[in-house]
């Protein structure tokens, strides 16, 4: 198979690419990306010299750059898209490159899918589309109800993805997965910012009374979900993939603090962000029935993730000193807001 993974430089798409690698070796695969700020090569320096992976940058919203990329293949089997702005900070600060990525550049990719006849698209999305719900879960049919730029932004992109489907029967796929934890998350994220932040003896600033629940989802049992959809799933269906792990972000900290034998007063906090919704839950019954299931229990993941971050301490601390600037800004707007 010869796949286009657009924003493989990312979390979970770099962490893609090295499963597809790993678990089918005939398989060729072209990593498409931007390199934004939170697009990162040195995610998978494990795979320079391999044949069958190679890196073109390139920006999902440049139609040229896009077909390009697939003149690479003499043919090709799928683009998965994993490519989208995805903090929400960032989204509340400065929604329109939210919009720009992940509802044009989406509208770019499924246009290269029809004009080439590529036979399968992915569509990486997220939980956040549904909104908050107060008890049970949403299921794929539930209507989506987002309560940030940038969950409207990602949803904006999955109801383009839909129309295409509809309109123009165009081959495509669907995955709504829950927080995704584990190696080489960018640390702006809850988990990763309050590792690093613990490791440095600095506060973990954690919004409202922390009793925002998010399901937790270890990035290698999604990218097996993915991979199984893209290989198995019907065309035109969505699938939500869901970690089983509910916790509330207080929970989350204080698990990270013991794991590191640090005091819970290190917890500084902050004012809630706007439109912060209070619980995530999906039911993922879907993609089980085709033999999924997550394998990695919370506790241990998030044990090897903290383990991670103690043993790769070049790799972030290069991105916090960049993100210095970004945090201060981001702090003085919600002090004024």
């Amino acid at each position: 198979m010869k796949l286009i993974v657009t924003g493989g430089a990312g979390f979970i798409g770099s962490n893609f690419i090295r499963y597809v690698i790993n678990n089918y070796p005939n398989d060729e695969v072209v990593n498409f990306d931007k390199l934004t700020y939170a697009g990162n090569l040195e995610n998978l320096t494990d795979l320079e010299g391999n044949l069958h992976y190679r890196f073109y940058k390139g920006d999902i919203c440049d139609p040229v750059a896009v077909e390009k990329a697939i003149g690479l293949f003499d043919h090709v089997d799928v683009i998965i898209n994993f490519a989208a702005e995805t903090h929400v900070d960032r989204s509340i600060l400065s929604a329109g490159s939210f919009v720009n990525t992940d509802v044009y550049g989406t509208y770019v990719l499924l246009e290269a899918v029809r004009r080439f006849n590529i036979p399968r698209y992915i569509h990486i999305s997220t939980d956040e589309v549904y909104g908050s719900i107060e008890k049970g879960s949403f299921t794929e049919e539930s209507p989506l109800s987002p309560n940030s730029p940038y969950a409207a932004s990602k949803a904006g992109g999955d109801l383009i993805v839909r129309s295409y489907v509809k309109t123009y029967n165009l081959p495509v796929i669907i995955t709504r997965s829950s927080n995704n934890y584990g190696h080489y998350q960018y640390p702006e994220k809850i988990m990763p910012l309050f590792i690093t932040n613990a490791l440095q003896g600095k506060k973990l600033p954690l919004y409202g009374d922390g009793k925002n629940v998010r399901d937790w989802l270890y990035v290698d049992d999604n990218c097996s979900a993915i991979d199984l959809v893209l290989r198995q799933g019907e065309l035109g269906e969505i699938y939500n993939i869901g970690g089983e792990n509910e916790r509330e972000n207080v929970i989350v900290t204080k698990l990270i603090l013991q794991e590191l034998g640090l005091p819970e007063n290190m917890i500084e906090p902050v004012k809630d962000r706007p439109g912060h919704d209070r619980r995530y839950s999906i039911d993922c019954s879907k993609v089980k029935k085709l033999g999924w299931k997550p394998k990695m229990k919370f506790e241990d993941g998030l044990k090897q993730t903290v383990g991670w971050y103690q043993k790769n301490r070049p790799w972030w601390l290069k991105i916090k000193e960049k993100q210095e600037e970004f945090m201060c800004f981001e702090k003085k707007w919600y002090n004024a807001n």
